[in-house]
């Protein structure tokens, strides 16, 4: 014959809404005093305490025994409570950093512009054919059109030619840039 406790775990194994109503008359105040010895506010014992509630529902797992379900319990409250402190005191430092360094939204927008813009130029100089991406990014790095031509063992008319034409596709593309951005 079985105990009333083997019978309880086969409900909430069976998902019985009984056994539900069974678990929180058992269960609820006991678990959210619990609670309480870690987390100070009355409202929050009760939500973790009935979030629990909610994923045991929810969750497929099945419970072996009485005893190995009422340890399941009291463990999961408690990791809550201590992942729940350990938020909180992760806010804490961020809210004190947010005081030492204010947000200024001008220049959040400002960072947010200026990595498109370097990205959309990456994605225009990845574009390029290879010699001219190549002269490009010399360019870019300070090189002289002498030292990208002896560099590269290319005339420096053809440097100075290939920087032409790049230089009037990017004018175009940052003029399309900046009507997107300032617009």
């Amino acid at each position: 014959m079985k105990t009333k406790e083997e019978i309880f775990i086969e409900q909430i194994n069976l998902k019985r809404r009984e056994a539900y109503h069974e678990l929180f008359r058992r269960f609820y105040r006991s678990l959210v005093i619990f609670a309480l010895k870690y987390i100070d506010e009355q409202g929050e014992a009760e939500d973790i305490v009935q979030e629990l509630f909610v994923s045991v529902w929810e969750k497929e797992e099945k419970f072996m025994s009485y005893a190995s379900f009422r340890v399941f319990l009291y463990n999961a409250v408690r990791n809550t409570c201590l992942n729940r402190i350990k938020h909180k005191k992760v806010e804490e430092k961020y809210a004190a950093y947010r005081q030492l360094h204010p947000v200024n939204p001008e220049l959040d927008d400002y960072d947010v512009m200026e990595e498109e813009i370097y990205r959309r130029l990456f994605k225009t100089i990845d574009e390029l054919p290879p010699r001219c991406k190549e002269i490009f990014l010399l360019h870019l790095d300070g090189k002289k059109n002498e030292e990208i031509a002896a560099q590269l063992k290319i005339t420096l008319l053809t440097v100075k030619t290939q920087k032409k034409k790049r230089f009037d596709i990017f004018v175009k593309k940052c003029k399309i840039l900046a009507c997107c951005v300032f617009c």
